[in-house]
């Protein structure tokens, strides 16, 4: 269980409004010290980009933590295992893979998007820094804890932490249920391919629409792993409470959709919503917590034929 992912990320939150500057509340101060704005870097040859392994967490806005905590403990945590999660002031959830969702409140009542950090595991955090220097992309520095973290040109949050050896040794379970891919809304490809793709080594995994000529979703994996993040595009800048929460998203994986379905029911879910096959070939469940954010259980593979593209990765379970 990755426990040091816990204290590094709870508290952490980003304000409604996307705000260049990453918010400090009194719960951050209790795990994280004041931000250092990384120097430019001043090496004349590029250093070398370590490895970014994949998804480790993701921290949620509500804005009503019980009733977001009823939704979610049934569907990551039906038997209260955790005994940890218990410790922290706001709701925390570990999946069986040693990933982790965090509930934290809202600061309104309903903010362009309730999707606040997404977490990525990193080899080698302090090359990370030099290479993310000398790209001149500003990063925060938390002093006491292997964490950084940065803003995308779109102002989402992004934060990497040094995953530790004996992490990187044992491979993810792929039978249990893991965070696969998470979704986001992007006006500007563009902007977002230099710093994810250019920058970062991200790389098309797949892409496609409701049409076959036309891309509304961009899937961009991880450059040492099989996650992905999903560009979610040609979303009205007027959007509607409801559609943000369908385009910002996090996908739980599963071998079997019918199974986890089974077990949701089992569990006190009690949705309309049943399996469907999606574009992209893979069989897929959407659940809706109190706040409308779309929850997306996804089949590790296609069952078919995908539309549009053709996959350039490997998917979950396989070696990438």
């Amino acid at each position: 269980m990755r426990n040091s992912s816990i204290a590094l990320l709870w508290g952490a939150n980003m304000n409604s409004q996307g705000s260049s500057r990453p918010k400090t509340s009194m719960r951050t101060l209790m795990i994280l010290l004041a931000p250092l704005l990384c120097p430019f870097a001043i090496a004349q040859n590029e250093p070398q980009r370590p490895k970014i392994l994949g998804i480790q967490a993701v921290v949620l806005r509500t804005s009503n933590l019980s009733a977001a905590e009823s939704f979610y403990l049934p569907l990551v945590d039906p038997e209260n295992k955790c005994d940890i999660c218990k410790r922290f002031p706001t709701p925390l959830f570990m999946l069986e893979s040693g990933q982790s969702i965090h509930l934290d409140v809202s600061e309104t009542k309903q903010p362009a998007n309730f999707l606040s950090i997404i977490s990525f595991g990193t080899d080698d955090l302090s090359k990370l820094k030099q290479y993310l220097g000398f790209h001149r992309v500003l990063f925060q520095q938390r002093k006491l804890s292997e964490i950084i973290s940065v803003l995308d040109p779109e102002g989402h949050e992004i934060v990497f932490w040094q995953e530790k050896a004996e992490t990187k040794a044992k491979p993810p379970e792929y039978s249990l249920r893991r965070i696969i891919h998470v979704g986001f809304v992007v006006h500007d490809r563009v902007a977002e391919d230099r710093f994810y793709k250019d920058i970062l080594g991200f790389h098309v995994y797949w892409h496609g629409g409701r049409k076959d000529d036309e891309t509304s979703w961009v899937d961009m994996q991880v450059p040492d792993g099989t996650d992905w993040i999903e560009y979610m595009l040609n979303v009205p800048a007027n959007a509607d409470h409801h559609t943000l929460g369908v385009m910002n998203h996090i996908a739980l994986g599963v071998p079997d959709i019918h199974a986890a379905e089974e077990q949701l029911r089992k569990n006190g879910w009690n949705g309309n919503e049943k399996p469907k096959i999606g574009r992209d070939g893979k069989w897929q469940l959407n659940l809706y917590d109190p706040d409308d954010t779309r929850i997306e259980f996804m089949e590790f593979k296609p069952t078919e034929k995908p539309c549009c593209s053709e996959f350039t990765g490997s998917h979950p379970g396989q070696h990438p």
